[in-house]
């Protein structure tokens, strides 16, 4: 991995060279707090780590930087990757009634990109997109949070060349998955985000190259499968796993079909030891190498098992890990949706390991692939949300701990829409499968657009065997999936009442203590789930209290997992144990790490 990673820092020089360089009158909009990233951003270097660590190439062009931007009312430039309505676009407006946006900007290639095939990437533009080069049609795509990939080949031309992208969003007047996105927000909705906000990129390829590589493990078996999925090619690929320099298991096989590494004596990767191996794979036509991608793996296994009282419990690798971390909605105050910089990115999975937690609880919202990146290398177990969609809650849910009677309430999501879920959350899916610090996949939250929850359950399951999955966190409650899920925010954050011996029992949001730090809020008032303290002493004490209560029942009510609400403070709402702006920490931190330390290990 350290090759890996040096590697990744000379690709940054040569795509610095590559971009073009233009200068624009800009600064932060707005006047709201910002972080020190945003406030030292170097505008002509944005996010220019390579954006895909999981299927690197040696040869790429970012595309970050300054476009031009219209909408119905205003025009001009805008700082790609950070969504409109954020500081660090230097434009800080919405949409509008129209929910319309055009981005548009000029670039050159070398010569020896137009001797192949060019693919043009993106993480996320929310929300719908078509893309056009040199005024033809070259992509579109449905879905804020998953990524775009198209081959551009057959629009290009030598010289200068324009790409537009149209945009449309509707935030939640729409069908689609917005996570806590609102035109109109407030309490715990927040900022809309609009248009590109993850890093735009293209890469050369030959005509034969690799599209996409699925690896899972097989810890019973001590096997890594790899699939290699590739275009214009029935030729052959071979699959090599590294640990450093050493070679320790090689195979080839066709693209399409599991190629199956199996490994003597496997190092596991856990949040103790988060080891990863290098994988890297060739694709070859007639003997000739067409194409090359570097990745990485993890032996390690998820699953639900009986610990030594016979208490269902969450397993790591065969041994029972209780699951303690915070909710993390993953917003900043200048960048919104976007963090400003790659260190950023990283230091909120940074800090809540320092501080004694193993797992995040990424709240509503799929990050950039390095996000995940981040928790793989650092040893960050992730239960990942879908963004909720259509602006609704499922009927009867009123924060029940038990299962519901009798036939789930029919949905109100139209079909249209229920289609469009199925498509996002495949998506999501796929498009995370890769990453080992996704141990749990959470369908749905607090019955937010939750519809035909044992079906979901189900087809999640097929979808990955190899994780567990919780149908509807704090939602209406059935007897399906592997955890049964309970928020509580009262001052006794335990289960109401006895949960059910068949599912792991996890209390997924609870805590949510204010606390105002002046000069590092967002705008003037803010609330917490409960009242706001006042007094240091007090929110220490407070937190100590809900989390020793947690630590006293874990036995006599077999709870396996706890998730703190939350990371950091999000505009008006003020129950981070960090600022918004990632200042200031309010803790105490010795006491707030040793008390954390007890619960995350208490399995140990």
């Amino acid at each position: 991995m350290k090759r890996n990673l040096l590697a990744l820092a000379l690709l940054v020089a040569l795509v610095s060279c590559a971009q073009q360089k233009e200068t624009v009158d800009w600064a932060p909009a707005g006047d709201r707090i910002l972080t020190e990233w945003g406030e030292n951003l170097d505008v002509n270097n944005v996010l220019p780590e390579y954006p895909r660590p999981q299927m690197v190439r040696k040869d790429w062009v970012n595309l970050n930087g300054f476009w031009d931007f219209a909408t119905c009312d205003t025009s001009g430039k805008i700082l790609v990757p950070f969504p409109l309505e954020s500081a660090l676009s230097g434009v800080g407006i919405g949409v509008g009634e129209d929910a319309r946006l055009t981005y548009s900007r000029k670039f050159s290639l070398p010569s020896k990109y137009l001797k192949g095939h060019v693919l043009l990437h993106c993480g996320g533009i929310d929300c719908s997109s078509k893309i056009f080069i040199n005024g033809s049609e070259a992509a579109s795509h449905i879905g804020g949070y998953t990524a775009i990939n198209a081959d551009i080949t057959q629009w290009l031309k030598k010289g200068e060349n324009e790409i537009r992208i149209e945009v449309e969003d509707r935030t939640e007047k729409d069908i689609h998955a917005v996570g806590k996105q609102r035109v109109d927000h407030s309490g715990i909705w927040y900022t809309s985000v609009t248009g590109i906000w993850q890093t735009i990129w293209l890469e050369p390829v030959s005509e034969s190259y690799i599209n996409k590589l699925t690896i899972t493990p097989y810890l019973d078996l001590n096997t890594i499968c790899v699939n290699v999925d590739a275009c214009a090619s029935d030729g052959e690929v071979e699959v090599k796993i590294m640990d450093g320099a050493q070679t320790v298991a090689t195979k080839s096989g066709k693209p399409g079909e599991e190629i199956n590494l199996k490994l003597d004596n496997p190092k596991l990767w856990s949040p103790d030891d988060p080891f990863l191996y290098d994988v890297k794979v060739e694709l070859k036509d007639n003997g000739v190498k067409t194409d090359e991608v570097t990745s990485y793996a993890a032996m390690r296994k998820v699953s639900a098992g009986r610990d030594a009282n016979g208490s269902l419990r969450i397993m790591l690798n065969d041994k029972p890990v209780f699951c303690f971390g915070p909710l993390d909605q993953g917003w900043w105050p200048d960048g919104l949706y976007t963090a400003p910089t790659d260190e950023a990115l990283a230091f909120d999975i940074i800090r809540t390991k320092e501080l004694g937690y193993n797992t995040i609880r990424k709240h509503v919202k799929v990050e950039p692939e390095r996000w995940y990146y981040h928790c793989d290398r650092l040893g960050m177990l992730v239960w990942q949300d879908m963004p909720n969609g259509d602006n609704w809650t499922s009927p009867k849910w009123d924060g029940q701990d038990d299962f519901l009677e009798g036939p789930e309430p029919e949905p109100k999501r139209s079909e249209v829409s229920r289609d469009q879920y199925w498509k996002d959350w495949t998506a999501v899916m796929d498009q995370l499968h890769n990453h080992p610090c996704i141990i749990v996949w959470v369908p749905f939250n607090e019955a937010w657009g939750q519809f035909n929850t044992i079906e979901v359950a189900t087809r999640t399951k097929l979808m990955d065997p190899t994780r567990l999955v919780n149908p509807a966190s704090g939602g209406n409650l059935f007897p399906c999936g592997d955890i049964m899920d309970f928020h509580n925010y009262s001052e006794d954050p335990l289960p109401r009442s006895h949960p059910h011996t068949d599912y792991v029992v996890v209390v997924g949001e609870f805590g949510g203590i204010g606390f105002q730090v002046p000069e590092h809020t967002w705008a003037g008032e803010g609330w917490g789930y409960r009242n706001l303290e006042s007094e240091s002493a007090n929110l220490n004490d407070r937190y100590v209290r809900y989390v020793t209560k947690i630590i006293e029942n874990v036995d006599s009510m077999a709870i396996s997992g706890a998730i703190y609400t939350q990371t950091t403070d999000v505009e008006t709402e003020l129950n981070g144990f960090y600022t918004y702006d990632r200042k200031v920490f309010k803790f105490d931190e010795q006491r707030f790490t040793e008390i954390n330390k007890k619960l995350s290990q208490i399995f140990d």
